[in-house]
């Protein structure tokens, strides 16, 4: 199945409430399949991320904030890291399931940037290991009970964890490393790229992923393969997903013929969209939003 999603304005100054707001609803009227959101704790001072990640809103709060809005849509994090403690996590992931409807997709995340391990107290070694436990403890708070873990970074004391969600969310594993694509195709219901990702090779990535699901005697053909669209639209073409609305509309077809099974266009990673006034960002992005909505196959014309 291929589904398109569009990403909430989360970073910069176009993230206003009104925004967000606009976008969640004007996509689901649109047909979007997808609303996505990505995390960002802190911005070390000095550092060199750019403008992208100097003001971001808290994903799961957002995404909890437009579910109450929006009706059908599905609502993704792509990704939330493993400093966020895997209970907490759990919770908030199976309140956000329920209140929602069952939408919710789970991507979770090593994490890069270490400032963030120290500020929230967690070590930043080891986090392959860690991260084989965080996907297995949050299963368990979904499923188990009474639940008790008792691993090498997390320990749960025999516990009742309720309410449970009627159906777990999806989780999707982050990662390009070849580890992590195996980790993925291991334990995952899905792999999600990062915004730096190659998308030339991308079905090469997804081999791994899904050649890893069989070796775990796992059916490769239920795993979503989700594509941070980094979508840029200009008059010269600038790589995949850069260029005219036919262009992007183009790599966007050739992504799913690659074995992609998801692609949200994100304009967060934009440095013209969230370096613009929140008027000029939003005009933009409202028009990206119409032009390549599911709706509009086939209709670019010379664009």
């Amino acid at each position: 199945m291929e589904r398109i999603g569009f990403a909430l304005p989360v970073s910069g100054p176009w993230a206003r409430p009104e925004n967000v707001r606009r976008v969640a609803t004007r996509a689901e009227e649109l047909g979007y399949d997808s609303l996505w959101t990505f995390q960002r704790l802190l911005y070390p001072v000095g550092h060199q991320m750019g403008p992208i990640y100097r003001s971001v809103h808290d994903p799961l709060i957002t995404l909890a904030h437009v579910s109450g809005l929006t009706r059908e849509i599905e609502l993704g994090v792509a990704v939330v890291n493993a400093y966020v403690p895997p209970v907490l996590l759990a919770k908030e992931l199976a309140t956000l399931q329920t209140l929602s409807g069952g939408r919710v997709l789970a991507g979770v995340g090593l994490g890069w940037l270490e400032e963030e391990f120290q500020a929230t107290g967690v070590g930043f070694e080891a986090r392959g290991r860690r991260g084989e436990e965080y996907v297995e403890l949050l299963r368990a708070c979904w499923s188990d009970d009474p639940v008790e873990y008792k691993g090498e970074f997390y320990q749960v004391p025999a516990s009742h964890l309720d309410p449970k969600p009627e159906t777990a969310p999806p989780i999707l594993l982050g990662g390009a490393a070849e580890r992590a694509l195996r980790r993925a195709g291991r334990l995952a219901d899905g792999w999600v790229s990062a915004s730096r990702e190659n998308l030339d090779n991308i079905d090469e990535k997804i081999a791994v992923v899904k050649a890893a699901a069989e070796e775990a005697g796992r059916d490769p053909g239920t795993l979503r393969f989700v594509v941070r669209g980094v979508t840029k639209v200009r008059l010269e073409r600038g790589g995949p997903l850069s260029g005219t609305y036919a262009q992007i509309a183009e790599d966007v077809a050739e992504l799913f013929a690659k074995g992609v099974t998801d692609v949200f266009h994100d304009l967060n990673f934009d440095q013209e969209i969230v370096t613009a006034s929140p008027t000029e960002a939003m005009a933009r992005a409202e028009e990206a939003l119409e032009i390549l909505a599911p709706s509009r196959p086939g209709e670019f014309g010379a664009e």
